[in-house]
């Protein structure tokens, strides 16, 4: 019986780690931001865009978040969850910032991560005039 050198099991063991990161994935969805969207519709003139990225792996989410033509001032700002497109839910994930673009990350739970990939979040940006959310998105992954 040969012996395994150090040098192969060093090489087996690095090949194995690499074999694990190849199974992450980064998926990037794009979410278009309407009051339409919102629970319920309202008039405003607003519309947005965010950029969304997921890293499996990490369970990192990333956005930017761009804006405009809302009836005042951004007073906040979050995704919501979990609920599919013409639900509310409570806050998951504060977004920071008072102007567009807002851009961030946060590390998600396992159970915001399942709701992230059930289509279960969306974006709302809330303004005085829309306290309950003036435009609004839904996170899906369109992949």
């Amino acid at each position: 019986m040969r012996a395994i050198s150090t040098g192969s099991v060093a090489l087996l063991a690095a090949a194995l780690m690499a074999a694990g990161t190849a199974l992450a994935e980064q998926k990037e969805m794009t979410v278009e931001l309407s009051a339409a969207q919102s629970v319920p519709p309202n008039d405003s003139a607003g519309m947005g865009t965010a950029e969304v990225t997921y890293d499996t792996d990490s369970k990192e989410l990333a956005w930017t978040v761009e804006f405009s033509g809302l009836t005042g001032p951004m007073t906040a700002a979050h995704f919501h969850g979990p609920a599919a497109a013409g639900e509310n839910a409570g806050v998951l994930v504060p977004i920071e910032g008072t102007e567009s673009p807002l851009e961030g990350s946060a590390t998600l739970t396992d159970e915001q991560a399942t709701a992230l990939a059930d289509g279960m979040l969306y974006i709302n940006i809330h303004t005085e005039a829309n306290p309950g959310g003036e435009i609004r998105g839904q996170v899906t992954d369109d992949m």
